[in-house]
């Protein structure tokens, strides 16, 4: 097991603006896989850029620097489908960004997409009542204790394997991301 895990998490939204960050650094507490390190000696950083196409154009150069970090490292990738028909069209996006950059498919295909349909505020509408609809934006979450509770309760599922019912088409592709990722890191 190596003496360090780095966890790059680029995201939309400037920082103390965007719920993402706070999702995602609860989900993976919570989650905690077996790979990575005691929480102490994990490093994770969260980068907001401001919109869809700031955070694509980042995208190659922090691939590369992720890269260049080497061990166990990881780059995750947290940004809205929006008006794209789903998470592989937007990932299509991503590889072209990097193809241009010359980057190579392998190095690519190591990166964990995390992709809401609408906006994450619909993944904790769904883990909190058990229903939305990705078609409409969720509702803006205000509490930061709602978002991390949320988070916690996907962890808990992914770690178990059974979700409360079937998942909305966005988080269930999200989700097969972060299950490649585990299985890689076995």
């Amino acid at each position: 097991m190596p003496k360090r895990t780095q966890i790059i998490c680029i995201h939309e939204g400037k920082k103390g603006r965007s719920i993402d960050p706070v999702f995602a650094n609860a989900f993976l507490k919570t989650y905690n896989p077996e790979w990575m390190r005691p929480w102490k000696t994990t490093a994770a950083r969260f980068i907001g850029y401001g919109g869809k196409t700031e955070l694509r154009k980042a995208f190659p150069n922090e691939l590369q620097s992720c890269a260049a970090a080497g061990g166990n490292t990881t780059l995750i990738v947290l940004a809205d489908v929006d008006d794209l028909k789903n998470g592989d069209e937007l990932k299509a996006e991503y590889w072209e960004e990097s193809e241009a950059a010359g980057l190579p498919r392998e190095l690519f295909e190591k990166v964990v997409f995390i992709f809401p349909k609408n906006r994450i505020e619909n993944w904790v509408e769904f883990l909190n009542t058990g229903t939305t609809d990705e078609n409409q934006e969720g509702p803006r979450v205000k509490e930061l204790s709602t978002v991390r509770d949320a988070a916690k309760e996907l962890a808990k599922f992914c770690r178990s394997g059974h979700a409360p019912g079937p998942l909305p088409p966005s988080l269930e592709w999200s989700c097969r991301n972060w299950r490649a990722l585990v299985e890689r890191m076995r």
